[in-house]
């Protein structure tokens, strides 16, 4: 289903404040719609200003009905024994009001059965319409306005998300490396659909960021907030993305507050020749890093067997705690000098979630060392084996992400120079890094009470964009 929803003037002014910071709204659907889960699941959210505003807005002075805002069916929920509502998230402002009635509207351009349908879809508060009246109606949209074909790919990508194949190597790692683009999002508080529409890079080689699909953004946003000073610093990592020994993509998260993330995916090697996933994430204001190693679990029994390989790999990690310095005062206080964990999780084929995270085991390398020495995890034929049943004292996603986002794990004096040197290298050792860059000038009080508040009208705007890609010197430049 395509839907429909249909608010006034008054009713659209309310709420738009908050659309551009929560991304969600919830509408409850009238009794006896059909709530089936086909379709585009695209939902469309009309401004009816046929009836004069109370409150005057000078941005509704116009009259008929105008499509603001697109979106999509996250979810379904039952409220009751019969009446439900839809979540809509996430959601972004047409670049411009649609109109639908009139000689220059949608609907004039519309055949007659599927301009009949869309009515009925606009004569409550809510409706939708099928397969074939969408596509009519999409036809339409992108002939009057062809701006709004961004838009459309970017919400289609979040509702279709690609379907991974397990046995295939890119896929595998463009799996692992999606899970750790989320995982920066939750530890950062940052939209966790900046990074999830996607599709397949042209090469199998290829970084997960090189098949990000952009984020819609009106062009006079983006005018403003680079005169306001979002989006105008050069990445710190930009130079990467000239160098020949590494293959670097660059996204960047910004709000309004001047709080940023550069999120940086950097391979060097072949995939058949990697090595896994690690996620690196750097909270500046600290010196402090956190790194994940994504290993996978055999999906039928849920299992690891420990090889050779993952004990050389434990032994490597634990020569980070080498970067580390001792606390200096109480914001460097960390719960153990555990900065690097191991992720053990789980994929099977199919379609998941763009925005979820795969579920797994966080493990601090300490407490594998002390799994490895535990009878809990020797196995029948005397190999070392782990699961869930075996380690049962691991984190999952949320308690892993609120250590991290609280400060409470990590290293303690790390510089960025060390930052780099370590990323570049685990690159070079065959590794897809995603490597989370923040910066802001929170204090550490100031980041716990932001973290700890949890309602959606206090976050501020997030400008999210993939910077231009360096000019390459030109080679008949004088002096080349």
């Amino acid at each position: 289903m395509t839907y429909i929803v249909t608010l006034t003037a008054d009713q659209m002014a309310d709420n738009e404040d908050d659309w551009p910071i929560s991304e969600r709204f919830t509408k409850g659907l009238p009794t006896g719609l059909d709530t089936s889960d086909t379709g585009t699941r695209l939902v469309f959210l009309v401004c009816d200003n046929r009836a004069r505003s109370a409150n005057g807005h000078e941005e509704f002075a116009e009259h008929g009905r105008f499509i603001r805002w697109m979106g999509t069916v996250q979810r379904f929920n039952t409220v009751g024994p019969v009446d439900r509502s839809i979540t809509i998230e996430p959601m972004r402002r047409c670049p411009k009001p649609v109109p639908l009635d009139g000689p220059d509207g949608i609907l004039a351009s519309l055949p007659s059965a599927h301009r009949a349908h869309v009515e009925r879809a606009l004569s409550g508060s809510a409706g939708h319409c099928g397969m074939t009246t969408w596509q009519a109606l999409r036809e339409v949209l992108l002939r009057r306005h062809p701006e709004l074909a961004p838009y459309i790919d970017w919400l289609l990508a979040h509702l279709n998300p690609v379907v991974f194949d397990v046995g295939d190597a890119a896929d595998r790692a463009w799996q692992e490396q999606r899970d750790a683009a989320q995982s920066l999002t939750r530890v950062t508080d940052f939209p966790h659909s900046a990074l999830s529409a996607w599709g397949r890079p042209a090469s199998r080689d290829e970084p997960y960021l090189a098949g990000l699909i952009p984020d819609p953004v009106e062009n006079s946003l983006i005018d403003h907030d680079v005169r306001a000073g979002l989006g105008g610093e050069t990445p710190l990592f930009d130079d990467w993305r000239q160098r020949s020994d590494v293959r670097c993509d660059i996204h960047v998260l910004e709000d309004s507050t001047g709080r940023r993330l550069e999120v940086v995916n950097v391979n060097a090697t072949r995939v058949e020749s990697r090595l896994g996933t690690d996620m690196i994430y750097y909270h500046h204001p600290t010196h402090s890093f956190v790194l994940v190693q994504y290993k996978r679990l055999e999906p039928r029994n849920k299992e690891y067997r420990v090889n050779k390989q993952l004990l050389d790999q434990i032994d490597r990690l634990e020569q980070v705690s080498k970067l580390s310095s001792q606390p200096a005062g109480s914001n460097e206080w960390r719960l153990s000098q555990d900065a690097c964990f191991l992720k053990f999780a789980y994929w099977r084929n199919g379609t998941g979630s763009s925005t979820e995270l795969t579920r797994g085991m966080y493990i601090p390398l300490s407490y594998a060392r002390v799994l490895l020495e535990d009878k809990c995890t020797l196995g029948p034929r005397g190999g070392r084996i782990f699961s869930y049943e075996r380690a049962n004292r691991y984190l999952v996603g949320s308690e892993f992400a609120e250590l991290v986002k609280l400060g409470r794990v990590g290293t303690v004096g790390t510089s960025v120079e060390q930052l780099r040197d370590f990323g570049l290298q685990r690159a070079h050792e065959g590794y897809s890094v995603m490597l989370g860059y923040e910066t802001s000038d929170e204090t550490p009080r100031e980041r716990a009470v932001r973290v700890r508040t949890r309602s959606a009208k206090n976050r501020p705007k997030v400008n999210s964009y993939s910077p231009p890609a360096p000019q390459q010197p030109d080679s008949d430049a004088p002096g080349s």
